[in-house]
C-alpha cells in the first residue's frame, strides 16, 4: 500500500527495481536532496539486526552515510564513505533485507522485494521538503566508525559485517565511551584536532589484550587526526604476542606492544599515560611513573583497593557505619582514590573524577583524569596541598600508601 498522501504506485520503467532504487539513492547523496533511508523486513525473522536507518553526514570534509543498526538491546553505528556506502546498501538489500524506503526532498522511493512475487519500486510524494543538517553531531554520536572496524574485528568485538558480538556488545559501548572521554580531555589539554605535526606519545600500562590501547591509537589518528606513537605494556607474553601481531596489520609502526611491569618498564617520552583497571597499588605505580615522566595527561581507572582497607580507621561519627564490612570496603575505595586525586593535585595536575561507564557494565567504573597545569605549582600551593594530604591521612589512620615515594622524592 502506498503511504498516505502518495501519488499512487508507479513502477519505474527502464532499470529493474533494485538498481533503480540504488540510482535514486546515489543521486540524492550527490545533489544533497537526501533526507533519510531505512532498510526493513529482514529475510530471517529472528535476525540480530531487525532494521537499519541511515543519514547523510559530512565527516572530516567527506560525505558519508551513517548507518544505525537496530538490535533488540543496543544500536550500532557505522559511518561508510561514498560511494562504498551505496555498495553496502546494495549488499544488504540483496542478502538480508526485503524492503527499503528512501526519503528525498523530491520524492520518496519505496522498494519492495517480496518472497513471492515480483519486486517493485514505488514513488510517493515527498514526506519532507527540507534536507536535514549534515553535521555528524546531531543525534547519537559514535567515535568508532568505519575506521575502527579493522581492529574491532581483529579483537573479536564485531563480526565480519561490523555488528557487535552479543557477548561483547558492552565492550564496544565501553570503548566508544572511552574515546569520547579522551576527546574531552584532549580539549582540556589544548590538543586541537588536526593541529600539530609531532606524534602524540601514548603509553598504556597493564594493557591486557590491548582493547583500550587500540582505542587510544584510534583516538589519536581519527579524532585528533595526528600521527601517534602508542605503546601498550603488558606482563603476560602471550597477550603481548597476539596484540603485537594485530597492531602490525592495522597500525604499522605507530602502535606496538611490549612486555614489562608497570613499576619498572622503560618509558619513552610520554604525552599521555593510561592505566585502566590496574589492580591495587599498580594504579599508584602508574600515577608515579606518569608524574615522573612529565605526562601532560594521566588517566587511570582503579580496580581493587587492598592497601588502605586494613589501615582504615573508624573516626567518629562514622564508626557505627564502618563496622559493617561492606560499608568499610566501599569507603576504603573512596578514600584510596580521594588520596590519589590529592597527590596528583599536589604534583601540579588538575584532577577530574569521572564515571567511566554505566554501573551495569562494571562496578569499577571510576576514572581519575589528571591534566598537567601550564606552570609548576608554587611552594605555597605545594605546602597547602601537602597539608591537606596529611590531614586526610590522619583522619583515616593511613600510615603507609604506595605514593609515599613520590611525595618523599620531592622532599
Amino acid at each position: 500500500m502506498p503511504l498516505s498522501g502518495s501519488l499512487g504506485p508507479r513502477i519505474i520503467a527502464g532499470l529493474p527495481p533494485l538498481p533503480a532504487f540504488l540510482q535514486h539513492l546515489a543521486a540524492a547523496c550527490a545533489d544533497d536532496s537526501f533526507v533519510r533511508l531505512s532498510l526493513t523486513s529482514p529475510h530471517e525473522p529472528k535476525a540480530l539486526v531487525q532494521r537499519i536507518t541511515a543519514k547523510l553526514v559530512l565527516l572530516r570534509g567527506q560525505r558519508q552515510l551513517s548507518f544505525t543498526l537496530k538490535e533488540a538491546r543496543s544500536d550500532t553505528t557505522q559511518n561508510v564513505p561514498l560511494p562504498e556506502a551505496i555498495a553496502w546498501v546494495e549488499r544488504k538489500l540483496r542478502t538480508e533485507f526485503r524492503s527499503a524506503m528512501l526519503a528525498t526532498t523530491q520524492a520518496d522511493w519505496q522498494l519492495q522485494q517480496p518472497e513471492a512475487g515480483e519486486p517493485r519500486l514505488i514513488r510517493h510524494r515527498a514526506s519532507s521538503k527540507q534536507a536535514p543538517q549534515r553535521s555528524h553531531d546531531d543525534g547519537k554520536r559514535t567515535f568508532l566508525g568505519v575506521d575502527a572496524q579493522p581492529w574491532l574485528r581483529g579483537l573479536g568485538i564485531v563480526d565480519a559485517d561490523g555488528r557487535p558480538r552479543p557477548s561483547l556488545a558492552h565492550k564496544r559501548v565501553q570503548l566508544d565511551r572511552y574515546v569520547e572521554i579522551l576527546s574531552h580531555l584532549a580539549a582540556d589539554c589544548g590538543w586541537v584536532p588536526g593541529a600539530g605535526e609531532a606524534p602524540l606519545r601514548i603509553v598504556d600500562v597493564g594493557c591486557g589484550k590491548g582493547h583500550l590501547t587500540f582505542a587510544a591509537w584510534h583516538f589519536a589518528k581519527t579524532v585528533l587526526q595526528r600521527p601517534a606513537q602508542v605503546v601498550g605494556v603488558e606482563a603476560r607474553a602471550e597477550l603481548v604476542e597476539h596484540a603485537q601481531k594485530l597492531a602490525q596489520e592495522v597500525a604499522g609502526g605507530e602502535l606496538q606492544f611490549v612486555r614489562g611491569d608497570i613499576g619498572e618498564v622503560a618509558l619513552p617520552g610520554v604525552d599521555m599515560l593510561v592505566a585502566l583497571h590496574a589492580c591495587n597499588t599498580a594504579t599508584d605505580h602508574a600515577i608515579r611513573r606518569g608524574v615522573e615522566a612529565g605526562a601532560q595527561l594521566i588517566v587511570v581507572a582503579p580496580c581493587c583497593h587492598q592497601e588502605v582497607r586494613p589501615q582504615l580507621g573508624r573516626p567518629e561519627p562514622l564508626a557505627p557505619v564502618l563496622q559493617h564490612g561492606l560499608m568499610a570496603e566501599r569507603m576504603a575505595e573512596w578514600v584510596t582514590d580521594g588520596l590519589r586525586a590529592l597527590v596528583l593535585e599536589w604534583a601540579g595536575y588538575r584532577t577530574k573524577v569521572i564515571e567511566f561507564v554505566d554501573g551495569e557494565h562494571t562496578a569499577k567504573n571510576l576514572m581519575l583524569a589528571a591534566i598537567k597545569l601550564p606552570a609548576p605549582p608554587s611552594a605555597e600551593r605545594r605546602a597547602s596541598a601537602k597539608a591537606a594530604i596529611d590531614a586526610f591521612r590522619t583522619f583515616w589512620g593511613i600510615e603507609a600508601q604506595a605514593l609515599d615515594g613520590l611525595l618523599g622524592a620531592a622532599g
